[in-house]
């Protein structure tokens, strides 16, 4: 890829980490931020979900996977309130941790699910212009027999929230075809302040959440009503689907792997490699092996017989065959 002049602008980086799988993940990130971009001079951002009337139980990172982050890896634990979600809808901790974050500042938000695999102030950051994840399917909407179609459904919302439809369809794809829609993954979005996104996207979440438009009511909206508001929320802030060059995020310097048994089957072995080298320290190791996935599918060599199971030059289509596959060897894990 031909060297691209990189933005110098100083931004902060933000993941959620809450218990279970999610905080296991963002020591992942975080080992993988601090090998492979030495450079960022932004802060690092965990933010947690904190005990309330949304959440049963305790939502908070274990005390020694947050020492690590702290000081292992210089993140700052930013504690928020679930005041719309919280565990009914998980998914929406990435839209309220953004009122926590400095207001007026730029911010990069990653899925803890994620491995920096290189220099991440290399990448040519427009902060006025936000964008998202182009690495998606077309999982929504699931157009029904006799039902609405993309263009009437896709229509229903912008016209709910007075933006222009025509502007933000990509015309080299024909109507009736997903991809001509503006439609993003969730794993990272950026802008230029964490409060202006962080209020449109919880204004548009909640409108569609409890007073969606007609053409909507034979679609689910869980887990997808974050990625149905976020192209919403990036129109409406002047962003699209170009502002960020091809081949960086979600590519030679950053990787949504989704879950571990999908890295190993479908990742480069750069990938595979970054990963395998910033979980041997012992430290880490020993705190990461006591959560199955990542004991089994990294230390226990679990995920080198999943890759050995797939020809990554010849992948299948769709993200749920290999998953089929996986689980068809009894390799599946999450």
């Amino acid at each position: 890829m031909a060297a691209k002049k990189a933005s110098k602008k100083p931004f902060h980086i933000v993941v959620v980490g809450q218990q279970g799988r999610l905080q296991f993940e963002a020591v992942l990130f975080a080992a993988s931020l601090r090998a492979r971009s030495p450079d960022f001079s932004g802060r690092l951002f965990v933010a947690e979900p904190q005990p309330g009337p949304q959440w049963q139980g305790d939502p908070t990172m274990r005390s020694d996977i947050r020492a690590l982050l702290q000081d292992g890896f210089g993140a700052q634990i930013l504690p928020f309130q679930s005041r719309h979600f919280g565990q009914k809808y998980p998914y929406g901790n990435k839209i309220e941790a953004l009122f926590a974050l400095p207001k007026g500042e730029p911010f990069l938000f990653f899925d803890t699910d994620t491995l920096i695999t290189s220099e991440l102030t290399d990448v040519p950051f427009d902060f006025s212009r936000p964008s998202a994840s182009l690495r998606r399917e077309g999982t929504w909407p699931e157009i029904q027999l006799y039902g609405p179609g993309y263009t009437q459904t896709w229509k229903s919302l912008y016209d709910k929230f007075g933006l222009a439809f025509e502007s933000s369809l990509d015309t080299g794809w024909p109507d009736e075809f997903w991809r001509r829609y503006l439609y993003f993954n969730a794993g990272f979005f950026f802008y230029e302040c964490p409060h202006v996104f962080g209020q449109r996207f919880l204004d548009y979440a909640l409108a569609i959440r409890d007073d969606a438009p007609p053409e909507l009511i034979c679609q689910s909206l869980d887990p997808w009503l974050d990625q149905v508001a976020l192209p919403l929320v990036i129109h409406a802030l002047g962003g699209g689907r170009d502002t960020l060059p091809k081949g960086f995020l979600d590519g030679e310097t950053s990787c949504h792997y989704r879950l571990l048994p999908l890295l190993y089957a479908r990742e480069s072995d750069a990938v595979v490699e970054v990963l395998e080298e910033v979980t041997a320290p012992n430290p880490i190791k020993k705190l990461l092996k006591t959560y199955d996935p990542i004991k089994f599918m990294i230390y226990h060599g679990r995920g080198q017989k999943v890759r050995a199971l797939f020809d990554r030059d010849n992948l299948p289509r769709k993200e749920q065959a290999l998953r089929n596959t996986i689980k068809r060897n009894g390799f599946w894990m999450r």
